[in-house]
C-alpha cells in the first residue's frame, strides 16, 4: 500500500468547492495508484474509515480530525500534533499518518495560502505544512493561488515552506507569478509549475432524484435556463462584508436588477444554485441568500425563478450546472462546474483569484468585479455576458481539450512524485 496525506482539502466543510477539490484529488491519486491508502485530513475527530464511489467501485479511505483548536488535549488539534513532535513518546496519530505517508499533499482550501482571512486561518493553514516538513516528509503543494500576504511575517512564512517543499504548483499564471516572486532564485522549472484548477477533472454525476417542478428545466424539456449562484457571504453580509472585501457595488441590489432585466428582454428561466451548504441560519449560506433574493423579486416571478432547495453532493451539483445554457456565479469554483462542463460563464468576482482561473479558459472578460465597478455597470457588463451567451459557448469548447489535457497531465505528474520507486529487476 502506498500512503498519502491530504491536507486542506477537508470534504465535511458545506462548501462545494472545496469537497469538489478533494474529491478530483482522491479520485485522480486513485486512478494512477490503485493501491493508494489514502488519508484526508477534515474536521471531525480522530481516525475514521470512510468511502469514496468511483463508478461502480467503492473503495475505502481513512479521514483524520485536524483544527486550530485551543483544546491542545485532543488529539486533532494542531497544538498537540506539534507537541508529539518534540515530546519523547507523546504519539499522534494524525501526525503518525504523515509519518508513514510516501507524499504529504496540501491544496490549502484552493485559496486560503493567504493573510487576507486572519493569524487563526493563516496558522490553520501554515501549521499542518510545517509538520508535514519537520516530519521531513515530501510535501507537495497542489494547484493552489499564492498570496497576497499583507504581513511580513506572513510572507516569510510562506517563503520558507515553498522553498522547503518537494514542489509547489499554481492553478493559474497569475499564482505563478506570485509564487515564483516568493521563490527568488530558488525557483527551480522542476519543482514549481504553474497548472490549472484540479476542480476541472471532478466528475458530473446525475442526482438520484430531481424535483419533479424543475425536472423539465433539467432535461430540455423547458425554455432555455440558465443558472445563477449567489454567494451568502456577499449577500447576507452587506456592509459589513462589502467594507472587508472592500465591495463597492450593491450586490444584492445588482442581482436583483440583473434577473428583472433578463426576464424582461428574455424568455429564459433562472434556477439560483447554492454551492455553500452552511445553515440558513448562518451569514454564509447561499441558499438563505437565494431565498431571500427570490423574495425580493414577489411573487410574480416564480414561474420562471426558482432555488434549488435539495443539497446535492459536489458532483450532483456539478451535473445541474452543466445543464445550463449559461452561468454567472460569484462562488469560484461553481463557476468552475460550468467551465469545465463548457457552458458560457460569467463570475462576479471581488478576489483577484478568478480572473486568473477564466484566463485558463480564455474567458477572462468574462469577470466582473464588484470591488471596481458601480452597481449599475455591475449589471451591464453581466448582462451583456448573458446575451453574448450563444457566440461565447464555442470558443470556450474550442478551448477546454487543452484545460483538460493539462489537467490531466498534472496529475500524472503529481501521481509520479507520491507512487514508490520501483523495485530493482534482478540481474
Amino acid at each position: 500500500m502506498t500512503v498519502i496525506s491530504l491536507l486542506g482539502a477537508a470534504p465535511d466543510t458545506g462548501n462545494l468547492g472545496v469537497s469538489a477539490l478533494s474529491r478530483s484529488v482522491a479520485l485522480g491519486i486513485r486512478e494512477r495508484i490503485p493501491d493508494v491508502d489514502l488519508c484526508i485530513f477534515d474536521n471531525g475527530r480522530g481516525i475514521r474509515t470512510d468511502h469514496l464511489q468511483t463508478g461502480s467501485e467503492r473503495w475505502p479511505v481513512r479521514r483524520c480530525g485536524l483544527s486550530n483548536s485551543r483544546r491542545f488535549y485532543r488529539s486533532e488539534s494542531l497544538a498537540h500534533m506539534q507537541l508529539s513532535q518534540v515530546l519523547p513518546g507523546f504519539r499522534n496519530p494524525g501526525v503518525m499518518a504523515i509519518e508513514q505517508s510516501r507524499a504529504v499533499l496540501d491544496i490549502s482550501g484552493g485559496d486560503s495560502f493567504t493573510d487576507l482571512y486572519g493569524a487563526h486561518r493563516f496558522a490553520l493553514i501554515t501549521k499542518p505544512k510545517l509538520i508535514a516538513l519537520r516530519a521531513n516528509r515530501p510535501l507537495i503543494l497542489l494547484p493552489q493561488t499564492y498570496g497576497p500576504f499583507r504581513e511580513k511575517k506572513s510572507r516569510a512564512q510562506a517563503e520558507d515552506i515553498v522553498r522547503r517543499c518537494h514542489s509547489a504548483w499554481a492553478r493559474d499564471t497569475e499564482s505563478f507569478a506570485i509564487l515564483r516572486e516568493l521563490l527568488g532564485s530558488d525557483f527551480d522549472e522542476e519543482r514549481h509549475r504553474c497548472g490549472v484548477d484540479v476542480a476541472f477533472m471532478l466528475p458530473a454525476v446525475a442526482p438520484p432524484k430531481v424535483d419533479d417542478s424543475l425536472r423539465p428545466w433539467l432535461c430540455g424539456q423547458s425554455e432555455e435556463t440558465v443558472g445563477l449562484n449567489v454567494s451568502g457571504l456577499i449577500y447576507n453580509g452587506g456592509r459589513d462584508a462589502a467594507r472587508r472585501y472592500g465591495i463597492t457595488a450593491d450586490y444584492p441590489l445588482a442581482l436583483k436588477r440583473l434577473i428583472q432585466r433578463m426576464l424582461a428582454e428574455s424568455s429564459v428561466n433562472i434556477l439560483l444554485l447554492p454551492h455553500v451548504q452552511a445553515s440558513p441560519d448562518q451569514c454564509e449560506s447561499d441558499l438563505r441568500a437565494c431565498r431571500n433574493l427570490i423574495a425580493c423579486l414577489g411573487p410574480g416571478v416564480s414561474d420562471r425563478v426558482k432555488v434549488l432547495e435539495d443539497q446535492y453532493n459536489e458532483m450532483e451539483i456539478k451535473w445541474v450546472i452543466a445543464q445550463m445554457q449559461w452561468f454567472c456565479g460569484t462562488r469560484m469554483h461553481s463557476t468552475i462546474a460550468a467551465l469545465s462542463s463548457g457552458v458560457p460563464t460569467a463570475a462576479i468576482a471581488y478576489s483577484d483569484k478568478t480572473r486568473g482561473v477564466f484566463a485558463s479558459c480564455g474567458q477572462q472578460a468574462q469577470v466582473f468585479d464588484p470591488r471596481n465597478l458601480e452597481t449599475a455597470d455591475l449589471v451591464d457588463g453581466v448582462f451583456h455576458a448573458f446575451q453574448q451567451r450563444v457566440m461565447l459557448r464555442q470558443p470556450l469548447q474550442q478551448r477546454l481539450p487543452s484545460v483538460l489535457a493539462q489537467a490531466r497531465a498534472q496529475m500524472d505528474a503529481i501521481a509520479a512524485s507520491c507512487a514508490p520507486e520501483p523495485s530493482a529487476v534482478p540481474a
